[in-house]
């Protein structure tokens, strides 16, 4: 009895947070940048260091997990997270495409954040910032504001 109501708030427990709100981070940004458009959002894309980087810790405990990020995620961004873990593998192909993303966007330094228009062309990057999910995402829209950098500029 108790195993299969287990397994019954498991099945549901996704639509629950889906219905409240959840943002869902995913480790496929093509799949996020064709979901962008239609949904007329950014995507953002959280390269990470899990489990190793202070930093990156911070950044998901500080920010990334709050309200009030979460909500301004679920109205503007499609949520991106690839990983560079130390312990925990990843698939070989995870481990492959995160690599790729990583030298297209010249991306050297753990966490960095980056806003992506639904082309992919970036609009602006950061990283971990004090002042919590209320700075963070006031700069996120400075970023988003700002629109494409330049030719000749990522």
């Amino acid at each position: 009895m108790f195993t299969r109501l287990l397994l019954i708030l498991l099945l549901l427990a996704p639509p629950i947070l889906a219905a409240e709100g959840g943002s869902r981070w995913s480790p496929d940004l093509d799949a996020a940048l064709q979901t962008a458009g239609p949904e007329h959002k950014l995507v953002l894309v959280n390269f990470t260091g899990s489990g190793w980087s202070v930093w990156c810790n911070q950044l998901r405990d500080e920010i990334l997990s709050k309200t009030h990020f979460l909500n301004f995620a679920n109205k503007s961004l499609v949520l991106v997270e690839l990983n560079f873990p130390r312990q925990e593998p990843l698939s070989p192909e995870q481990a492959k495409q995160n690599a790729v993303w990583a030298q297209k966007y010249s991306v050297q330094n753990y966490p960095t954040i980056l806003v992506l228009d639904a082309a992919g062309k970036e609009l602006g990057r950061t990283g971990y910032m004090q002042g919590g999910p209320k700075t963070f995402v006031r700069e996120l829209k400075r970023i988003a504001l700002k629109g494409p950098a330049p030719a000749g500029q990522k």
